[in-house]
């Protein structure tokens, strides 16, 4: 069985809140500070899940993406697997699929749809706040890959606000600025 994967940014104190500074929040911009090391290539090791798999996106993060990634094709390869990748959008409103290549539109129940969809592929919801907390509360995440950056912000929204029992597949450093990816399960599955 396929699962469900959440990908996030993520500070020492659990803040998942404005990393790129685009929020405009005093504390943003936090994983730009670690250079541009830290944030390029496979940064979550998709692996074959970039060709496997389905991202899953809200409207403001699609968007976003939408504008950055394309222009990116022809001189990085992880660009390049990332706009070929097949990914949905969380949206009732009207926007322009056709910005990013292989996108659909998921206008029903996000939950409902990512936990059909992963009965065959794995579902990838990247960024989008309040998506993700939709997913932690109903316990529809299987699995998070969290790019752990060396800073506390001490202010935000955190990925876990009331605690989580998690058990930790792996973890790796990576980079010079001790930055760490943590592949944790949720307890039981």
């Amino acid at each position: 069985m396929a699962r469900i994967i959440v990908a996030q940014f993520i500070t020492l104190d659990g803040v998942v809140e404005d990393p790129d500074g685009s929020g405009g929040t005093p504390f943003g911009g936090w994983c730009f500070r670690h250079g541009p090391e830290a944030i390029s290539g496979d940064k979550f090791h998709y692996g074959s899940i970039l060709q496997t798999g389905i991202f899953l996106f809200g409207r403001r993060t699609w968007e976003a993406f939408s504008a950055l990634w394309p222009p990116r094709d022809a001189t990085d390869p992880f660009a390049r697997a990332l706009n070929a990748a097949d990914k949905a959008v969380v949206t009732g409103g009207d926007i322009d699929l056709a910005r990013w290549q292989n996108s659909r539109r998921v206008e029903a129940d996000p939950v409902g749809w990512a936990r059909e969809t992963a009965a065959e592929r794995d579902v990838i919801v990247i960024g989008s706040g309040s998506l993700v907390e939709r997913f932690v509360a109903a316990g529809a995440v299987d699995e998070y890959r969290l790019r752990v950056f060396p800073t506390a912000t001490g202010a935000g929204r955190r990925l876990f606000p009331d605690g989580a029992a998690l058990d930790l597949v792996s973890v790796e450093q990576m980079g010079p600025t001790s930055l760490v990816i943590a592949t944790p399960s949720v307890r039981g599955r």
